[in-house]
């Protein structure tokens, strides 16, 4: 398969395009290399990327839609995931600009891409960050998702109707994946479990916001890496006799389909930290701190169409999820403790 990859420098696109070079598809990568974490850990991926001879890279923002025209003009692609976008809840807040240029403007780009070129299928990053406020758990994928509470989760509902649209006009096939927590080896900065990580390591205090009263479906890499490629091929399929009344609203009388992908058994915030001093080998230090703006109490996907149409449901578990991570950190930045 000619697979294009969004931000295939980034923490999910990085994994994905690897564990598909090493089976042996061939992988447009495309990534802005953005500073808005380190971009050493961003070179550093690339690096990895680039010694596969079915690679090949362009340094691209999916708001150029020159560039993104000459892409998809030279190269017949199988297939496009995107999982290129501004991320971050707590950064959308301080640089919502940020976030129409690459979730909104670039996301238009990759659908109009596509019309122009065929695809046999378009999957892309959601976030279970459009559940919002939500109460009601497991979070399902027939649950409204009307009330986001940041722009960061609007961006991500906004490119489910956009792709809606498009697979209704163009019939594009399109698959619309919600992320719940996703951590690993080569991970983002930003995320808690790194920064927390790089802080108990260096003797700093860790910030648990909401005194630790919060719960997160934590996702280890492998299996998120391992849903995308199981999908691949699993193009939706337009339901003409769709019935908004009696049949699940993740579907439609278009080609679109829109999954959970989370581990299905939330952790609490303070046994998070307790299995990652665990692995570390040393206490954290904590400040307590009140809720931040954007943040939501609780996480928990269901994934049970997940498990129905490919067989498949996350299944590492966070104490050896976290200890896969730590390994990793240690290697990488050479740590002895």
């Amino acid at each position: 398969m000619r697979i294009l990859i969004t931000g295939s420098s980034g923490f999910v696109g990085f994994s994905l395009s690897k564990k598909l070079l090493e089976t042996g598809h061939e992988v447009i990568g495309i990534d802005n290399m953005n500073d808005y974490y380190e971009t050493d850990l961003k070179e550093n991926r690339l690096e990895s990327l680039r010694k596969f001879n079915n690679y090949k890279f362009h340094n691209v923002s999916l708001s150029d839609m020159e560039s993104l025209k000459k892409i998809f003009d030279t190269y017949s692609l199988d297939y496009v995931i995107n999982l290129a976008a501004q991320a971050g809840v707590r950064y959308s807040i301080e640089n919502p600009q940020a976030y129409m240029d690459s979730n909104l403007q670039g996301f238009l780009n990759i659908l109009e891409a596509c019309r122009k070129n065929p695809v046999k299928h378009l999957i892309y990053a959601s976030s279970s960050s459009v559940y919002g406020g939500n109460k009601i758990a497991p979070f399902s994928t027939n649950h409204n998702v009307d009330h986001p509470v940041s722009l960061y989760a609007a961006t991500k509902k906004s490119n489910e109707l956009m792709a809606h649209t498009y697979s209704h006009l163009y019939r594009i096939p399109t698959t619309g994946l919600r992320f719940f927590t996703v951590y690993g080896p080569w991970g983002r900065p930003d995320m808690a479990y790194f920064s927390f990580t790089k802080d108990i390591i260096e003797g700093n205090p860790i910030k648990v916001f909401n005194h630790g009263k919060m719960e997160r479906d934590f996702t280890y890499i492998d299996d998120i890496v391992e849903g995308i490629i199981k999908l691949i091929p699993n193009a939706p399929k337009a339901n003409l006799d769709w019935n908004e009344s009696v049949d699940s609203t993740s579907e439609s009388f278009a080609p679109y389909k829109i999954y959970n992908i989370g581990n299905n058994e939330p952790v609490t915030l303070m046994q998070f930290i307790k299995t990652l001093e665990q692995k570390i080998g040393k206490e954290a230090v904590k400040v307590y701190m009140d809720m931040q703006p954007g943040d939501v109490h609780r996480t928990y996907a269901d994934v049970s169409d997940l498990e129905r149409d490919i067989g498949f449901k996350p299944r590492t578990s966070i104490e050896d999820g976290l200890g896969k991570f730590v390994d990793w950190y240690k290697e990488y930045y050479k740590v002895q403790i």
